[in-house]
């Protein structure tokens, strides 16, 4: 019988070096809930990038948008500034 651990055919192992103090925090709470910290950090990594992404994106479109002229026009500005006394 083999020792080896086998992973999920849709994995794939990445490596990253982490601050001593993020790995024992991370060591931490995977023995808190009982999970492999691979499995911690692979879901903490991604509820990080679904909430990340769509936010760069979303900026660089906002960007992009104004970088054409979609803006708000001078009038619009002023409005804004004179309801809010500024």
């Amino acid at each position: 019988m083999s020792t080896e651990t086998k992973s999920p055919a849709n994995t794939a192992q990445f490596n990253v070096r982490l601050p001593t103090e993020l790995k024992t925090r991370l060591e931490s709470y995977a023995q808190l809930v009982g999970r492999p910290q691979a499995s911690v950090a692979s879901d903490a990594l991604a509820d990080y990038l679904d909430w990340r992404v769509p936010q760069v994106v979303a900026l660089k479109q906002a960007v992009a948008a104004a970088d054409r002229g979609e803006f708000a026009t001078v009038d619009e500005v002023e409005q804004f500034f004179r309801r809010y006394d500024a």
